[in-house]
């Protein structure tokens, strides 16, 4: 029998008392397409960075191909054939396509790069793999999709056997999705295995042949995709049925915050805004799609205070806004749920506690005499961690020990106490499993009954269908018209994501 691309045996990890993999084991076949599942801490990364060599498991066994695999040597697994697709891509803007598949394959020693032998291995895998992507363009100038190509051809250039995918839609538009899973069937057609890491369950019934669950650590369940339903992996991911939070109509109130033909400087990336105009209601969730980098992360930091209007009137409860700044944005009501939660949102060396109150340490609240009420502080943390149903074992954790999705339900609750008039929620639910995005989704409803005006920004187009009263599409810091809940397809606004018809608003509405 021929041998499989990959079997994990009895993988155990253990971080001082918590046991990250319990007793781990898979195969993967050759030419097949296993999928990963889990909730946020399940697992999952620890198990990829042991396959990596990055960690050393406590127990258990890796063979490639039937060979081996020596622990914690990333140089070993490379050669064996493993590569990895990150989400977050790893390229550097500055080099062209070309330079950035070849780094790191030569050795040091080497004088010279053989450009015309690395160009025509690149051409020729760019065309037996559907990955058409120019060697000399700088990557700068590439879109999204054509930088996951890039990451993906990294992979086949090394002579990658199994590939492993974290995520690898999370930036992408419909129509780039729908390119990428054509390119994994080619993929699996000439013989890759692939590991696919996703919280989209559609879309791991779309592209796998079989299902592995992890929750806390250990297998939940093995299933075949044919045979299973999306209902059936939600339920073994967080051990019980997940249901999605209704959405009830309300009424749309008055505009709180408005934008009237609003520009701004051009951020360190390059984001900026183009004559946008923009109102958000009462007790409406306003849904904002687009490709990552065409101007939302412009939009969040003007709502946010850390950028200004360069053009345009900004309004909030009728009144111009001067003297704008992040303190000022939390004096007028305005709440934020950032879409970094590690880089921006939090601080990982210091406490849940101490995270917890950090936008708010000088109010009334949470001082006296000039001095941190740290009796108070804690208390807030204790409510947080209860009230949100946060694994954490006390307030006095460092946060950076705590999973994404934990961290990401303190975020929450901090922006939501007291209850806010405005929340900006950006990218709220990235990374995170099925039960946790569920209770996110029902927070942010909560808010919306209760008359808060919310702007959801989200690469995640299921989500902004399934949550906004009205959707709008940005594409090169412009915005599009609204629409209401299900007036467009996913299709349509995947068009105007490409920037198929995206103007600018003449004004906000």
């Amino acid at each position: 029998m021929t041998a499989p691309a990959l079997r994990i045996s009895g993988i155990t990890k253990r971080f001082g008392s918590l046991v990250a993999n319990d007793a781990i084991s898979l195969e993967l076949g050759q030419g097949e397409v296993v999928a990963l599942l889990g909730e946020n801490g399940a697992g999952k990364t620890t198990l990829m960075n042991i396959l990596f060599g990055h960690y050393v498991a406590d127990e258990g066994t890796v063979e490639v191909f039937g060979e081996a695999l020596p622990p914690g040597d990333p140089r070993a697994a490379l050669a064996a054939g493993i590569g990895m697709v990150h989400q977050h891509f790893t390229l550097a803007d500055n080099m062209s396509v070309l330079e950035n598949i070849v780094l790191g394959t030569q050795s040091p020693w080497s004088l010279r790069l053989d450009r015309a032998q690395a160009r025509s291995r690149i051409r020729e895998l760019s065309r037996d793999f559907g990955l058409a992507v120019d060697p000399e363009r700088q990557v700068a100038a590439l879109s999204v999709g054509e930088r996951q190509r890039v990451e993906i051809l990294k992979a086949l250039y090394r002579d990658a056997r199994i590939l492993i995918l974290d995520e690898p839609t999370a930036v992408l538009t419909p129509g780039e999705t729908d390119a990428l899973f054509a390119t994994l069937k080619m993929l699996v057609a000439k013989g890759l295995s692939i590991i696919f890491i996703s919280h989209k369950l559609h879309e791991v019934m779309a592209v796998s042949d079989r299902v592995l669950v992890l929750r806390a650590g250990r297998i939940a369940g093995e299933r075949t995709t044919r045979d299973t339903t999306r209902q059936e992996l939600a339920a073994l991911m967080v051990g019980e049925e997940v249901q999605a939070p209704a959405v009830a109509p309300v009424s749309r109130g008055r505009a709180l915050l408005t934008l009237d033909n609003v520009s701004t400087s051009p951020l360190g990336g390059g984001s900026r805004l183009d004559g946008v105009s923009l109102a958000l209601h009462e007790g409406v969730i306003t849904g904002l799609a687009g490709v990552s980098g065409n101007g939302q992360a412009a939009l969040a930091a003007l709502l946010a205070g850390t950028a200004v209007p360069a053009d345009g009137v900004m309004t909030i409860n009728g009144e111009a806004v001067s003297g704008w700044s992040p303190r000022a944005a939390l004096a007028k009501g305005v709440a934020r749920i950032p879409e970094d939660r590690h880089a921006v949102g939090t601080i990982a060396d210091m406490s849940v506690t101490e995270n917890v109150i950090s936008e708010r340490y000088r109010s009334e609240r949470f001082s006296s005499r000039g001095l941190v009420d740290w009796k108070a502080a804690r208390g807030f943390a204790e409510t947080l961690i209860r009230d949100y149903d946060v694994k954490c074992p006390s307030p006095d954790t460092r946060i950076r020990l705590l999973s994404g999705g934990n961290i990401q339900k303190l975020i929450l609750g901090r922006a939501l106490d007291p209850e806010p008039k405005i929340i900006l929620a950006n990218q709220p639910t990235r990374g995170l499993d099925v039960g946790a995005v569920a209770y996110v989704h029902g927070r942010l409803l909560e808010a919306r009954a209760r008359g808060a005006a919310i702007l959801l920004i989200s690469e995640d187009l299921d989500e902004i269908m399934a949550l906004s009263d009205e959707v709008r599409v940005m594409f090169r810091g412009r915005i599009s018209a609204p629409s209401q809940r299900g007036e467009r397809s996913i299709s349509e606004l995947g068009e105007l994501m490409a920037g198929h018809g995206v103007e600018a608003a003449p004004h906000a509405a």
